[in-house]
């Protein structure tokens, strides 16, 4: 059987043979002569070999063997590759370092997320972060995958996601998107009834009126467009027009406004996702921590 060499051992024997002698090393460790002494005899002991001469009682120094020459290194390398690993994980736990992995909804990615994160590595230059920007189903599959610690997206159907918590954090109203100057644009609010003369462009956030009398405008969109950036750059063509969260349409758009839904007032809830029996890493746990804890929320 090898033998289970201690780290403070090692260290002892590594310092009386740096130092020279057991009265140094004692010293060093804030340890009694004879409590390293004890300490070294038992790591001599497991290795089955002596690792000091006998002590000369006239030089009083303490020289190595020729095993305890060769050991000497590869003792070093030992505590060198331990106090790596539990610095790695202190700072792991501190969430200093490691690398986190996040996914959201392109409105929050955009209009919120950039902000937070800046003010969370501020205190964390060593985290390196993973950032996926997609619609609320492939937030869900990443997060279902494991290929994200946690993902920020849209709740549409709780029961199909039992496996998941989901902890709302933002809400946003739908409305209509269209350019400043489509004849929609003078309005103030909207019913849903008087798009149907207008061509729409349907996205991943029309799932939203499934339920509602406002369903009708999924099956009537002559345009579906899954990229966000693709839908503005549509919209902003004139295309037509389409059904977005607050969150969605850029801050001070020159092009485009935003005309809240009077009927029906579909509100959109938004928070984190994340797998219901799976510990999230303490870079992971610190950012949720964070998000919740801060002013942004809402």
């Amino acid at each position: 059987m090898l033998p289970e060499l201690k780290i403070t051992q090692l260290r002892h024997f590594v310092w009386v043979a740096e130092l020279k002698g057991f009265h140094a090393a004692a010293e060093k460790a804030h340890r009694t002569q004879p409590a390293i002494s004890l300490s070294v005899r038992d790591l001599e002991n497991k290795l089955s070999e002596s690792l000091f001469e006998k002590r000369n009682a006239k030089t009083a120094k303490t020289e190595l063997t020729p095993f305890g020459k060769y050991f000497l290194p590869k003792a070093k390398e030992l505590i060198e590759h331990h106090d790596r690993i539990a610095e790695d994980m202190t700072l792991l736990a501190e969430h200093k370092t490691g690398h986190l992995r996040l996914a959201s909804v392109p409105s929050i990615a955009s209009q919120v997320l950039p902000e937070l994160l800046f003010e969370f590595v501020n205190d964390t230059p060593d985290l390196h972060i993973s950032f996926f920007d997609d619609n609320s189903s492939a937030v869900y599959r990443m997060v279902e995958n494991q290929q994200v610690d946690f993902g920020i997206a849209h709740l549409f159907h709780e029961e199909e996601h039992s496996d998941k918590t989901f902890i709302p954090i933002w809400e946003d109203q739908i409305g209509v998107v269209c350019p400043i100057h489509h004849p929609l644009a003078k309005y103030k609010e909207l019913h849903w009834q008087e798009l149907c003369n207008h061509r729409l462009i349907g996205n991943g956030t029309s799932r939203l009126f499934e339920g509602s009398e406002a369903e009708p405008l999924i099956h009537n969109s002559q345009f579906y467009v899954s990229s966000m950036i693709s839908l503005i750059a549509m919209l902003e063509a004139g295309f037509g027009v389409t059904t977005l969260p607050r969150y969605a349409v850029p801050k001070d758009s020159q092009t485009l406004c935003f005309i809240p839904l009077s009927a029906p007032v579909v509100v959109r809830r938004i928070g984190i996702v994340k797998l219901t029996n799976k510990s999230l890493t303490p870079p992971a746990q610190a950012l949720v921590d964070f998000i919740l804890a801060s002013n942004h929320v809402v």
